[in-house]
């Protein structure tokens, strides 16, 4: 962890302001994030239109290929999630303490818990006042975990699963994956739980995007900029 000093002025260039930077997210970390929202996209739009198709074209297959170009974008979008997550498991190892955040909930901690619920309190407006976190607070890392770690393993795993049916029992997605018909013989079930995993991580993205900007509003400290610098910033409501 870092800290370094910054100073800021008004307009006029009266009046000097202190104010803290902490260094929390590292470089891989921040590139997951962005690649990660991206792929989530694409994958969420090309997902919806292979689950509804567009209405048939008349003349030549050949002729009219856009839903071949959905479901090829849509594997190129779940093979860059699914490099990359493999990737964000590496850093989690070898990165600072803030890169394993999203990857366990730490259920043995009576103030987890503790914390876990004033932010709970927080942002249903039952408070008014907010602690401020280097890294995830408790409710943050709970839900990522909960939200967005299990969820992404989990529509990794069944893509993989479904793909394998359309390359066969030969090829190594099948040999990785086709243990997944296993514990669900009917492929539509699989078909059918990929598409609700999806809606949950779908669920998380917008909640995610409300709490961020609402926390740098209301709790003086940088959400968003944090993931494209590095840095989070606390601030003083003096600064204002």
């Amino acid at each position: 962890m870092s800290y370094s000093e910054t100073k800021a002025a008004d307009a006029h260039g009266e009046k000097a302001i202190d104010r803290k930077s902490v260094y929390v997210y590292e470089a891989p970390v921040r590139i997951w994030h962005w690649v990660n929202a991206l792929a989530i996209v694409t994958l969420a739009l090309t997902g919806y239109f292979i689950g509804s198709p567009l209405p048939a074209q008349p003349g030549e297959a050949s002729a009219n290929f856009l839903m071949g170009y959905i479901r090829f974008t849509h594997f190129a979008a779940g093979q860059v999630l699914a490099i990359f997550l493999i990737l964000r498991v590496y850093w989690a190892i070898v990165g600072n303490k803030h890169a394993r955040q999203i990857f366990y909930v730490p259920f043995w901690s009576g103030r987890f818990w503790s914390e876990w619920l004033h932010e709970v309190k927080w942002y249903t407006f039952l408070t008014r006042q907010p602690k401020k976190y280097v890294g995830h607070n408790p409710l943050a890392q709970f839900t990522m975990f909960f939200m967005v770690t299990l969820p992404l393993f989990f529509m990794v795993i069944t893509g993989f699963a479904l793909y394998s049916e359309g390359t066969g029992r030969d090829s190594w997605e099948y040999k990785l994956f086709g243990w997944v018909f296993s514990i669900f013989p009917n492929s539509q079930d699989v078909h059918t739980l990929h598409h609700l995993g999806m809606w949950v991580i779908l669920t998380f993205v917008m909640v995610h995007i409300y709490v961020a900007v609402r926390e740098d509003i209301m709790s003086r400290q940088s959400i968003i900029s944090s993931m494209i610098s590095g840095e989070r910033l606390f601030k003083d409501e003096e600064d204002d």
